[in-house]
């Protein structure tokens, strides 16, 4: 049996990314236990799966992911969030330096290494 890694929650509207989200970082260091498509389902799985990371694109259709990012703050248990976004990270300055999450990764860049870099574990 495989030791399991970090749990990770993927929240993104796009079902294609979703899964390759999922194909890319299901693996030793990360284990991916679910997948939401918007703020609401993304808040109602954290409550039931109680991630150690939650993968939260930026642009969602019912809120956005700094939002959603705000909410997950206020628990008592709020799990790590890392934004993601098919745009730059120069599209939202002042947006992130006002988050809780503890950073961002464009989708282009999303990887096992990448993702254990910002969060500062092995990979």
């Amino acid at each position: 049996m495989r030791e399991v890694g970090a749990r990770i929650l993927i929240v993104d509207d796009y079902a294609p990314f979703r899964s390759s989200a999922r194909l890319l970082l299901d693996g030793e260091s990360f284990h991916v236990i679910g997948e939401a498509v918007d703020g609401a389902s993304a808040l109602a799985a954290v409550g039931a799966l109680r991630p150690d990371i939650v993968l939260l694109d930026v642009r969602l259709p019912d809120m956005d992911g700094f939002e959603v990012a705000r909410r997950l703050a206020a628990l008592a248990d709020a799990p790590a969030v890392v934004l993601i976004s098919s745009r730059d990270v120069t599209d939202f300055p002042s947006r992130l330096t006002g988050t809780s999450a503890l950073g961002f990764i464009s989708k282009a860049e999303l990887s096992p290494g990448r993702l254990a870099d910002l969060l500062g574990v092995g990979s």
